[in-house]
């Protein structure tokens, strides 16, 4: 797309609104934030702004609102689905200067924090008093709430404690006009009565407005944690173990799954002392310590009657964490296999797991393109890596569209496009495989309540022009879903 240069008159509203360090618009400056974790989308922006508080933040809207200019806010651009991908032409709100922890209230359980500030600082905020922040995605040491918020991220311990939404018990939002609003309570108060706005914004991928604060329910530590590993032949009988485990009416911290694939690349990485083998299973359990041993008996019992060949309990802190990071650099090790892969996000009941699994080495094979999983098996969201080499032509486009094809199945199952990453720019061609046409029109109508103009975050979460055989600017070009003929367009 072509860089499009901005009005000066306009730059000196927002040069106004934010100060000449705020505002950024030199080509080779703004094109650090022309993408987000899904570098295969590149948009460069006309300029991007860094507002300190919600006053510039609001003050940059309004400008936007008044020239009916395109406006995406960004965290930390860790996201994986294009949520933050420039729309040509518009200005970047970046929040990252907005980091600081407002106010901690121990005696109620909640904290308040500015968007710019990291997951894991939350959790590190409170620690030392007994506390933690349940959510936990992968890139929790740098992704930011402002980024959670909009893609109600979740994490391995959303199985028992939720997600993002679970957690946020109110924020202020400068909405697409200009206005600022509370949605939910400003002092936290859970549950207050009228309509759950805050249900409503929270994974809205940034449509609706930007979140400028958040009040955050805190959790107390449980006395004791254990996490197992256990090692199986097949992912079928892993899976099997899944489902036994929940069935036995047991709840998890949390339930992963990796692959031999994802393992042989988390080893290579961070050399967490993983068992080879065809499928790992990291199960871990926190509560009352009475609760939690008589649990883990169980657990271990019920991984041997499924074949568990190796079963190891960390003793310690250290070897807990280590589990869990290796578990958590799995994405970012891909690049060891592969120049190239591309991150799913689908979700399907778990009893479905052995089937579904099966299909997409069934998909592999038919490809030739090999498929690294590495899950939340618990909930059933599954994070298929579909590995390829770009250098190769036209392997980049078959990728995609078994990236797509996956998605598919997921839905054909009764499971969902995405769980946890969002639908963002990356998953437009599959929203009208999951929903009618009635369905995206009522959609639309909530997002048009909000932001008639259409100028937050605009081209992202529904069917677009480039999906329907038209763009606004530009030559149009056949996405390669569409080319493939499985996007269905709305």
């Amino acid at each position: 797309m072509a860089y499009i240069v901005m009005d000066a008159t306009i730059l000196a509203q927002l040069k106004s609104a934010v100060g000449e360090h705020g505002l950024v618009v030199d080509r080779n400056q703004v094109q650090t934030y022309e993408c987000d974790g899904l570098t295969n989308f590149r948009t460069t922006p006309a300029a991007v702004v860094l507002p300190r508080t919600t006053a510039e933040v609001q003050a940059v809207v309004r400008i936007c609102a008044e020239h009916a200019i395109p406006f995406v806010a960004r965290g930390a651009g860790t996201g994986l689905s294009g949520g933050a991908l420039p729309a040509e032409g518009c200005i970047v709100i970046g929040l990252a200067r907005m980091n600081c922890v407002l106010s901690v209230d121990l005696e109620n359980a909640r904290i308040t924090v500015e968007p710019g500030v990291t997951n894991t600082q939350v959790t590190e905020r409170v620690k030392a008093a007994g506390y933690f922040y349940a959510p936990d995605p992968s890139s929790q040491t740098v992704c930011t709430i402002g980024g959670n918020i909009a893609e109600n991220a979740g994490g391995a311990h959303c199985l028992k404690y939720g997600f993002t939404v679970t957690h946020v018990l109110g924020c202020e939002v400068v909405l697409p006009n200009g206005e600022v609003r509370w949605f939910g309570s400003e002092h936290g108060v859970v549950d207050p009565p009228g309509y759950d706005l805050p249900g409503v914004f929270i994974g809205s991928e940034g449509t609706l407005g930007i979140a400028t604060k958040a009040v955050l329910r805190i959790v107390r530590r449980p006395e004791t944690v254990q996490t197992l590993l256990a090692a199986f032949h097949t992912a079928t009988d892993a899976a099997q173990t899944v489902s036994d485990i929940i069935a036995a009416g047991m709840l998890p911290a949390a339930i992963e799954m990796m692959d031999r694939l994802s393992i042989t690349a988390a080893e290579a990485a961070v050399h967490a002392r993983y068992p080879m083998c065809e499928a790992l299973l990291l199960v871990e359990l926190d509560g009352p310590r009475a609760e939690v041993d008589a649990q883990i008996r169980e657990v271990r019992e019920l991984c041997s009657m499924n074949n568990a060949w190796e079963q190891r309990l960390a003793q310690t802190e250290a070897e807990r964490s280590l589990v869990w990071k290796g578990r958590k650099a799995a994405f970012a090790a891909m690049g060891r296999l592969a120049s190239h892969y591309i991150v799913q996000d689908g979700v399907i009941p778990r009893t479905a797991l052995p089937m579904v699994l099966a299909k997409m080495q069934t998909m592999s094979e038919e490809t030739g393109l090999r498929i690294a999983n590495v899950f939340h098996a618990g909930d059933g969201n599954l994070h298929p890596m579909v590995l390829y080499d770009a250098s190769v032509p036209g392997e980049e486009d078959r990728a995609l569209i078994l990236s797509y094809d996956i998605l598919r199945l997921c839905v054909d199952v009764g499971g969902s496009i995405t769980g946890e990453h969002g639908v963002g720019r990356e998953k437009q061609c599959v929203m009208s495989y999951m929903f009618h046409e009635p369905d995206l029109a009522t959609m639309l109508r909530v997002r048009h309540a909000f932001d008639p103009q259409n100028l937050s975050n605009p081209e992202k979460v529904f069917p677009t022009p480039r999906l329907c055989g038209e763009r606004r600017h530009g030559a149009y070009v056949p996405h390669p879903a569409e080319a493939a003929g499985i996007a269905e367009v709305f």
